[in-house]
């Protein structure tokens, strides 16, 4: 394993559910690069997770255990990955306390992420104060465990930048470099999108597959997929652009010059949607078949499952303590 040159935090999902195929796509093969580079804080954020799913709590909890036994199940290893349990590692809740007289509220109101969540969500100012404070909960779970290289996705670059914002003003404040800025790093792979070719691909919205889904659901999800609604004939000429079934060939078919011949035959016509989407499954089936094996095999010993998830937030926990220690001190918060 080669030596870790920088320590790298992926804050969780708030989801109360396993994850997806957009998941697989993006964030989770970035991680599976990225194990073996580096030092790597997988957070599973229960804490956040109950902003939006406030009274959930058995959701919440089960979401944590099927979370991990998807990123076990494609090869997360927690010998070289540590994945801690947000909320057992109370540090980075008084860590997120202090943080929060760094930010207006006006601030928080302003960051796109949240405001497009919001949107989505159909509220206004009619939610949770935990959900609109997430982005300083996201920055302490970054800054408690001394994270530089961060994954994420487009749409949360917002985050990022008010991480960083937050980063400066402290050491502002304190006059020393007490926490660390990060750096972004996008997925080479773009949102995937829903299977009804609707935004991107969501359990909210239900156009998601699961990585643990059978041969059936495989098979069944693919038939349904969004594909070009001015292709009314085989012989017509076809859209690639906006083709759900191409965006997934593009993400997981490994042969990207039979991909290429496809998407040439399509747009000159003469190819058949079912042809195209006889591809995908097989493509589907080959990536998910393992996937769900190896997680069915796991689900048999839940103990061990939560021990390590014990054993991983132990470890953050040291980390994160330190960091506090840090924090405390420049503020002279020790009175003894």
């Amino acid at each position: 394993m080669t030596t870790p040159q920088s320590t790298v935090v992926v804050t969780g999902d708030r989801t109360t559910g396993p994850l997806h195929l957009g998941h697989f796509a993006g964030s989770l093969q970035t991680r599976l690069q990225l194990q073996d580079q580096h030092q790597q804080f997988i957070l599973l954020a229960d804490t956040q997770a109950l902003a939006d799913h406030q009274g959930d709590y058995h959701g919440v909890r089960q979401a944590v255990i099927d979370i991990a036994l998807d990123y076990l199940a494609v090869g997360i290893d927690p010998q070289k990955s540590t994945i801690l349990i947000q909320s057992m590692v109370p540090e980075l809740a008084e860590l997120s306390f202090y943080l929060m007289n760094l930010v207006t509220v006006a601030r928080l109101e302003r960051n796109p992420t949240v405001k497009n969540e919001l949107r989505h969500k159909g509220q206004e100012r009619d939610v949770a104060a935990g959900f609109l404070t997430y982005p300083i909960s996201q920055a302490a779970d970054i800054t408690a465990l001394r994270g530089t290289l961060i994954p994420v996705g487009e749409d949360q670059l917002p985050m990022i930048e008010q991480t960083n914002e937050i980063v400066r003003r402290f050491n502002r404040m304190v006059g020393k470099p007490i926490l660390r800025e990060c750096e972004a790093l996008l997925s080479n792979t773009t949102r995937l999108p829903g299977l009804d070719g609707k935004g991107k691909m969501s359990r909210a919205a239900g156009n998601h597959l699961s990585l643990s889904a059978s041969a059936d659901e495989i098979t069944a999800a693919v038939n349904r997929m969004y594909t070009d609604a001015q292709h009314l004939t085989v012989g017509s000429p076809g859209r690639v652009e906006g083709n759900v079934v191409f965006s997934f060939l593009d993400a997981f078919d490994p042969d990207s010059v039979k991909v290429a011949e496809l998407k040439a035959h399509y747009q000159h016509g003469g190819l058949a949607d079912s042809v195209v989407k006889a591809r995908l499954n097989e493509v589907l089936q080959a990536l998910l078949a393992p996937i769900r094996a190896r997680r069915q095999e796991l689900a048999k010993e839940p103990d061990a499952i939560l021990s390590m998830l014990l054993c991983g937030s132990a470890k953050a926990r040291q980390t994160a303590v330190l960091t506090l220690h840090k924090v405390k001190t420049a503020m002279g918060m020790y009175y003894f």
